[in-house]
Order: structure tokens, then C-alpha cells, then sequence
């Protein structure tokens, strides 16, 4: 095999489209009975590169690793432990360094598996193509396709590289997912001018549009980034990664808490030294408070809860490309949803059919059944049913689609989705394609011209020609001079043409799409095919919406989402979708709907007013798409939008949240989005919104109940420190239960499912902070609370009970451990319901609370923990005041909620 001439420049870019197809094969050089042979198609791959897209970097272990640390807390941690093997501590010194490699080791593990998950995503949904290698037909992984190779396509094939077609057989494609244009585009193989745009470029099929019909067989001009698709894909690059906004704001709010213990630390530890006293003791002092502020576990629980809520949007649909779009999901205001395959099921039904003698509702469905009738409607009279008969089989000849059903019904089509849906309804019907050709073989095709927007074919029917047409009424209906009823043919008057014409014209305002179908018997058959048709009648088809999507756009009323159609679709079709869904009531005023014409006048002179009431947004173009994100959010609304062409990537990439289809979607639209839906389902956003929303809200509880726990150890510590009172908490004690008793009930937090009265208020502002003013002044006053406790406790053990130091420090201690147990449980939604509530309902929550109590009594019996954390058994007394006053922090919970109520509705 000859090797293709050394051109850097020729993939993608030799202008193929205006050269013979000999031409191509010449300088590729390739047979096209032959193909390239293994050795050539490697050495090819190796030149070009494999047929794929931009790949994300794969990030190495030891990055992950390695971003554990980048953290002022960690580094805190790190001089603290160094401060403590300095002042001959060494165990207390080794301690907060093994707290430091435990949380980077959850932490790496929890990110390696998230990394490597997401990257194993982009190996999913690979697929073969047909080629001819070495003289014979193979199947190939699609990315091992190179330029020369000979690819075989037919009606049904997704296009996997850029093509030059050498041959074509009614061959049409797809290309909307490259151009929005819906229509599928005939293909040729005769060359074009040079200067012919990408989108008129009849001769090359490019890689990600798909073969409607026919079949052809092409070479390989271009692949992965070389190719149209690529092209595009590069205009979309994503930057690094980089923190999400929810991570920058909690590393913000850990650096002030260092910095103001630092201070703090400094101040209490001068003040000691210059009271006279040991230099140790305020060193050791320092240590405490430091320990104490810091809330060691919250990048562990912040990462595993974001990690865990993009698990679990997973397993109900919904990929999260990025860990960003997992909180900025809590914050949709406005989800902008396309109509087709989104909000419809993407599959044109026959639904309406008008003979000359009936109107027949007809049940739309993806599946074969006998009942052809639409629940609720009339039952045809008489002979009715022989005209819809005869209708299908018009209209399933003049059809280039193909059907196979499964024995249980279920049926496959391929081919423009309108002749599917009439050859389902002709199925049901018992009226098949593949019969009906047996009877009347096809002698020729006149294809569908977009300029009379119909077709016919011709066929055998004895020693006579069938000719069966269908198109547009508007076209059909003026060239029949007759009309079929059940007594016969009967001549068609001009004001039954009009009639006919009023009828589809009622059934487009509808929504639906209209066909006329006609058909005539002509011993002539070189005579003209559209002269003197019999008018058998009109069909109307609809693509139904998906079920489910009613149930979630009430949803979203209900948590204050608005829910805006923008499509490419007419305006009635949107208007009659939107409200069969309830998008908008039945009789909305005009201000409900705006078409892409009058869209700049509208953005123009529109407010926030005027924009809330628009609820359809009709015949829009990817650029007014980017136009109308762009009014959204500068009025500040958090906009979630959905697509999945080529098309809609800059749309996409531009919303707070693209939401991307995971069926249908183009490799372009996954790439630019935040979110990819595997099922295409609407409802899967709402679920997914609403997983944002509990996932958003999980971190701020675990945020206020660490840092709720950790100010009342600054407390305890800083308030002995002042009055002179023994420390009542040692540093290596504050780091146990920071990492026990702090840790596991956050992280049962972080997992939680949430409540239900979530998807009840109004999205949060996107900008409003983690922690607001009410859960501030929440945190001050639960930490003062469990703090006033602990020093209670401690001075009962004291001058009540006698205690000494020790046995007094082991009181505190336990009355602490136990208090921030119990404190758990007032991160509830509703105050109120202290025993049924979203706390009490997470399994995990008393996992662990049994974990920290376990840790708590091995602490204070287990010989080995008792020595290091310098404990000693309390006794039954002591006991008695543990229990006792660590239940006041519960019990007061409610007087704080009322100080600093939660804001949202119980």
C-alpha cells in the first residue's frame, strides 16, 4: 500500500468537496475495493492521531495527593504539631500529624475516585463502523478509523469522521446537530465549487450527524480534531479546573478562623507570660486554641459530600462533568428547556386523520397495537375505516422509511421521523411496507423538493401506474381535481378545496403537522405525476410530551423555578406543547409568548417584569439563545439550559448550568456542559435541582455544627485561660474529638437525603454567602451554650463533687464529647419536631452517634487512649453530671432557633 503524501496540511483541509472523486482516492492513495491493509491504516493512525476529540489531562496520582495539602489549615496543623515535639510534647506533636495524614488520605481517596470516575465517562459510548480493510467488510472501533479508509453507511448510522462520499444511494443525513437546520439534506457525489460554505457541502458527511436514509459509502478526509466537529469542539475548550465556588468559600472562612485564633492565640499566650506564667503553659495555651478553631474536618466533609451528591445524581441520571454544577443546582431560578426530546418524546405520531367522510383521533404510540382509535373519541361509522386504509397505504408507498416490529409490538423505525410515524400508524393497521411493495413494486421515485414540499412514487399495479403523493395541503390539496369519500372519486370544488385547506390550517394552529395525502391510477406513465390527483384526505402529527414532565414543572412552580420553552419550533406547535404541559394556562395573554423575530425589540425594551411573564420563547436561533442568557443573568437570575447540537454548545458553555442530552446529544454539547442527562428526561433536571439544592444545604449544616462544636472548645479554653481556672481541655483531647466527635456526625450530615420542605421555598441567591447572619449568630450562640455547659460541669465536678484535675479535666471532657454528640441533632429543619425529622431519619446520623459514643468510652476505660489523652474514670457521680448537662445544649436549641430563626419555611 502506498503511504498518503506528506501533506500537513491535507485533512480537513485539501477543499475534497470540489475535486472528482477519483481525484480524492488518487491522492489518498486507496482502492476503494480494497481499503487500506492494517500496516498502512497504523502507520496512518500514528501520523494523524486517533479519531477522537479533545481528550481532558489526565491528572496523576501524585496531584491529587499533593492538593491535600494546599491548605492554610493543614499548614496550621503542621506548625502546631511542630510547636509541640519543639516544647518536648512529642506525643501530642505526632498526633496532630497522624490527624493530618488521616485527612489526606480521605481526602485523596475520595478525590482519586471521583477523578477517575469522571474520566472513565468519557469512555463510555463507543461505538463501530463499517469499513473495508484488505479487501473485506470489518467492524472497527470508531476512533481507529484514519484517512483513506473506506467507511460503509446506511439510513440509521451515526457519522464517525468527515467523509468524502464516492458513492451515494438516496443517500440523506441528518446535519442538525452540526447546522440546527431540522430538514435532512440529499446527498451527492459529483464535485462542488470551490467556494461552497461547509453547510452546502452536499458531497462530504461530516462526523456526528447521522444517515437518515439511503445508503453510500465514503473515504475519510479528516478525523478527530480535523474534522468540522472537531473544529467546533475546539472553539469550546474548557480552562483548567479549577475550585468551585463552594470550596473557595469555605477556604476563605478557614483562613479567617486561623488568622482570628491566630491573633487570639498570640494575645491570650502574651497575656499569660506577662501574668507570670509558664512560658510552656501559654505555648500549650496557644496550641489548644488553635486546635480547637480549626475545623479539621471540613474539607474531608466538603469534598465527600460534593463527591457523594454527584454519586447519587448519577444513579437517577444525571452526570455532573463538573463538581461546580453541584451547587450552582441549588441556585436555579430559570430553567430555559428546549422543546423537542426534552419536553416531547422526539417521535412524530399520527394523532389526527380527515377523510372526506370522518375525522378519526387516532392514539399515538411507540408501539404496535391493535387499537388504532383514541381512547375517548368515536368509533368511525360504516366504511370510514376503508378510506383511513387507504389513506396508509398511500402514504406508506410514498415513503423511503423502513419499520421492523417485534413480536410483543415494539417497533424500530428508521428514516425521517413523519414517514415513521405513518408507517406505524399503517402497521397498527396491519398495513406493512414490505407487503405492500410485493404487490406494487416501485418503477421510480420523484424526491421530496423543498420547494413544492411534496414527493411521489411510482408503481406497478398491473398494466397501469399507482402514483401515490404526499406533501404540505397548501401544495397537494390546489393540484387534486378529485376527492375520495366512500361512494367513490368525486370532483373536488374549489370551495371544498378551500374547506380542506381551512381544516389542516385548524389542525397547524393545533400544533400539529399537517400532510396531505393523494394518489391516482394513470396508464401514463411518463405523463406529469402531480396532474390530476384524487384527494384521499389530511394527517396530523404531533410529537406528544413525555410523561412526567407535567408532574415536574409543577414541581418546579412549587420551589419558585420558572420554567421557559425557547425553540426552533412555530410558534403554534410551542404554544400548544407549553400548554398541554401546563407551561403556561390554557388562554394566556399574548405577553406569554414572544417569536425570534420580535426577540431584540423585546430584550431591548423588556424588564425583569416583562421577562417574567414570557413563558415561550418560539422560532429562537443559537445566537439569540446566548442573547437571552445573557438578559437572564443580568438581571441576576441563575439560568439552567438545556440542548444537544453542535449548535447549542456556546449556549451551553454560557449558562450557569448547561445541561446537555445524554442520548442524543452531540460530543460538542457534553463537552460545554456542566450536566449530561443519560435518559433525556426532563424530570431528571428537577431531581437533579433538587439534589443541589439538599446537597448545598447538607454543607451548610455540617459547616454550623463544626463550627458550632469548635467555637465552644475556643470558649472553654479561652475562658479558663482569662479567670486563671486549670485549662479543662488538653490539646491532644480537643484533636480527638475534633476528629471523632466532630467528624462523624458532620459527615452522616454531609450524606444526608434532605427534607422535602426544600423544594418548597425560592431558590437561594447565587451570592449569598455559606454562612448568612442568622447562622452566624446560630454558631455563636450554640458554641457559648455547650461551652457554659462544660465549665458548669467542670466547676459541679470541682466544688460539688471534689474532684481533682484530672478527674475534673476527664468531666469537661466527656460533658463536651457528649454535648457535641447530642448538638447533632439540632441541625433539623424543623425545630419543632424533635423525634420525625430529616435528622433522625438518616441511618447514618446514628451510626455516628454510636461511633463517637464507643470512641468516647474506649477514650476514658482502654488503657492505651487513657494514658495519651490523660484521662481517668469518672465514677458514677461523675457520670451523673456528664449526661445530665450534656443534654442542655438540646434542650435549649429551640430558644436559640427562635433568636436566630433559619429563614426557610418548616
Amino acid at each position: 500500500m502506498t503511504s498518503v503524501a506528506e501533506s500537513s496540511d491535507y485533512v480537513g483541509r485539501d477543499r475534497s468537496w470540489s475535486r472528482s472523486v477519483d481525484e480524492v482516492l488518487a491522492e489518498l492513495a486507496v482502492d476503494p475495493t480494497v481499503g487500506l491493509d492494517t500496516a498502512e491504516a497504523d502507520r496512518r493512525r500514528v501520523r494523524f492521531g486517533r479519531n477522537q476529540l479533545r481528550a481532558a489531562k489526565r491528572r496523576s496520582v501524585a496531584s491529587i495527593f499533593l492538593d491535600q495539602f494546599k491548605s492554610v489549615v493543614i499548614l496550621l496543623l503542621v506548625a502546631a504539631g511542630g510547636l509541640a515535639v519543639l516544647f518536648a510534647e512529642p506525643i501530642e506533636g505526632l498526633a496532630i500529624f497522624a490527624v493530618i495524614a488521616i485527612n489526606a488520605t480521605i481526602g485523596f481517596f475520595t478525590e482519586w475516585r471521583a477523578v477517575r470516575s469522571m474520566e472513565a465517562l468519557g469512555r463510555l459510548g463507543r461505538i463501530e463502523t463499517v469499513v473495508i480493510r484488505e479487501g473485506l467488510v470489518k467492524r472497527v472501533p470508531a476512533e481507529g478509523l484514519v484517512p483513506g479508509d473506506i467507511v460503509i453507511c446506511e439510513g440509521g448510522d451515526i457519522v464517525t469522521a468527515d467523509m468524502r462520499l464516492i458513492e451515494a444511494a438516496k443517500l440523506q443525513a441528518d446535519e442538525s446537530t452540526l447546522t440546527g437546520e431540522s430538514m435532512p439534506v440529499t446527498k451527492m457525489t459529483e464535485p462542488l465549487p470551490t467556494d461552497t460554505p461547509v453547510m452546502d457541502r452536499q458531497n462530504i458527511v461530516f462526523k456526528g450527524t447521522a444517515i437518515t436514509r439511503g445508503s453510500g459509502k465514503g473515504i475519510v478526509i479528516g478525523t478527530g480534531l480535523s474534522t468540522e466537529l472537531g473544529r467546533i469542539s475546539e472553539l469550546v475548550t474548557e480552562a483548567e479546573a479549577q475550585q468551585t465556588p463552594l470550596e473557595k468559600r469555605l477556604d476563605a472562612l478557614a483562613q479567617r478562623l486561623v488568622w482570628a485564633v491566630l491573633v487570639l492565640g498570640l494575645l491570650i499566650a502574651a497575656a499569660g507570660v506577662l501574668a507570670g506564667r509558664d512560658t510552656y503553659l501559654a505555648i500549650e495555651v496557644a496550641i489548644a486554641l488553635a486546635v480547637a478553631a480549626i475545623p479539621e474536618g471540613l474539607p474531608i466533609v466538603a469534598t465527600i459530600a460534593l463527591a457523594r451528591g454527584m454519586w447519587r445524581m448519577a444513579k437517577q441520571n444525571a452526570l455532573i462533568a463538573r463538581l461546580s454544577a453541584v451547587e450552582t443546582l441549588g441556585a436555579t431560578s430559570v430553567i430555559l428547556t428546549d422543546k423537542t426530546g426534552t419536553l416531547t418524546e422526539n417521535r412524530m405520531t399520527v394523532t389526527a386523520v380527515r377523510t372526506a367522510d370522518a375525522d378519526i383521533a387516532m392514539a399515538g404510540s411507540g408501539s404496535v397495537a391493535p387499537a388504532v382509535i383514541a381512547e375517548g373519541a368515536q368509533e368511525p361509522q360504516g366504511n370510514a375505516l376503508s378510506l383511513l386504509d387507504e389513506l396508509l397505504t398511500a402514504a406508506t408507498l410514498c415513503s423511503n422509511a423502513s419499520l421492523s416490529v417485534e413480536p410483543e409490538g415494539a417497533v424500530q423505525g428508521v428514516g425521517d421521523p413523519t414517514e415513521v410515524a405513518l408507517l406505524i400508524a399503517a402497521a397498527a393497521r396491519n398495513i406493512r411496507r414490505d407487503a405492500l411493495l410485493e404487490q406494487y413494486p416501485e418503477v421510480l421515485e420523484l424526491a421530496f423538493d423543498p420547494e413544492t414540499k411534496r414527493m411521489a412514487t411510482l408503481h406497478a399495479k398491473g398494466d397501469a401506474t399507482l402514483v401515490a403523493v404526499k406533501g404540505a395541503p397548501e401544495t397537494v390539496i390546489p393540484i387534486c381535481s378529485s376527492v375520495l369519500s366512500i361512494e367513490g372519486a368525486a370532483p373536488l370544488s374549489e370551495a371544498e378545496r378551500r374547506d380542506w385547506a381551512e381544516h389542516a390550517a385548524r389542525l397547524g394552529e393545533r400544533g400539529l403537522r399537517t400532510l396531505a395525502v393523494a394518489q391516482k391510477t394513470t396508464s401514463n406513465a411518463a405523463g406529469d405525476a402531480y396532474a390530476d390527483l384524487m384527494l384521499i384526505g389530511i394527517v396530523g402529527l404531533e410529537d406528544p410530551p413525555r410523561r412526567g414532565v407535567k408532574d415536574a414543572i409543577r414541581q418546579c412552580r412549587d420551589a419558585g423555578i420558572s420554567v421557559v420553552m425557547v425553540t426552533g419550533d412555530h410558534a403554534a406547535t410551542a404554544q400548544n406543547v407549553a400548554t398541554e404541559l401546563d407551561i403556561v394556562a390554557a388562554g394566556a395573554p399574548a405577553e406569554r409568548f414572544v417569536e425570534g423575530a420580535d426577540l431584540a425589540r423585546f430584550l431591548a425594551d423588556a424588564d425583569l417584569t416583562d421577562l417574567e411573564a414570557v413563558r415561550v420563547f418560539s422560532r429562537v436561533s443559537p445566537e439569540q439563545k446566548l442573547d437571552l442568557i445573557d438578559f437572564y443573568q443580568q438581571h441576576e437570575q441563575v439560568v439552567a439550559m438545556t440542548g444537544d447540537g453542535v449548535n447549542d454548545a456556546p449556549a451551553l458553555k454560557k449558562a450557569d448550568i448547561g445541561v446537555a442530552m445524554g442520548i442524543r446529544g452531540t460530543a460538542v454539547a457534553k463537552e460545554a456542559a456542566a450536566m449530561v442527562l443519560e435518559d433525556d428526561e426532563f424530570p431528571t433536571i428537577v431531581r437533579a435541582v433538587a439534589q443541589g439544592r439538599t446537597i448545598y444545604e447538607n454543607i451548610r449544616k455540617f459547616v454550623v455544627y463544626l463550627l458550632s462544636c469548635n467555637i465552644s472548645e475556643v470558649l472553654v479554653v479561652s475562658i479558663a485561660t482569662i479567670v486563671g481556672a486549670p485549662l479543662p481541655l488538653l490539646p491532644l483531647q480537643i484533636l480527638f474529638l475534633n476528629l471523632v466527635t466532630d467528624v462523624f456526625p458532620a459527615l452522616a450530615l454531609g450524606v444526608g437525603e434532605g427534607s422535602p420542605v426544600l423544594m418548597k421555598a425560592a431558590p437561594r441567591p447565587f451570592d449569598e454567602p455559606v454562612l448568612t447572619g442568622s447562622h452566624w449568630t446560630r454558631i455563636l450562640l450554640h458554641g457559648f451554650v455547650i461551652a457554659a455547659t462544660v465549665l458548669s460541669a467542670m466547676a459541679i465536678a470541682v466544688f460539688q463533687l471534689g474532684f481533682d484535675a484530672d478527674h475534673a479535666v476527664t468531666v469537661s471532657f466527656c460533658t463536651l464529647a457528649f454535648a457535641q454528640v447530642w448538638h447533632v441533632f439540632n441541625m433539623r429543619d424543623d425545630i419543632r419536631r424533635l423525634i420525625k425529622n430529616e435528622i433522625t431519619r438518616n441511618p447514618w446520623i446514628w451510626a455516628a452517634v454510636a461511633v463517637c459514643i464507643l470512641f468516647v468510652l474506649a477514650a476514658v476505660y482502654l488503657p492505651l487512649p487513657r494514658d495519651l489523652l490523660k484521662l481517668s474514670d469518672p465514677g458514677a457521680a461523675g457520670w451523673l453530671v456528664i449526661i445530665g448537662m450534656s443534654f442542655v445544649p438540646l434542650a435549649v436549641a429551640p430558644i436559640v432557633r427562635l433568636i436566630a430563626p433559619r429563614g426557610l419555611a418548616p
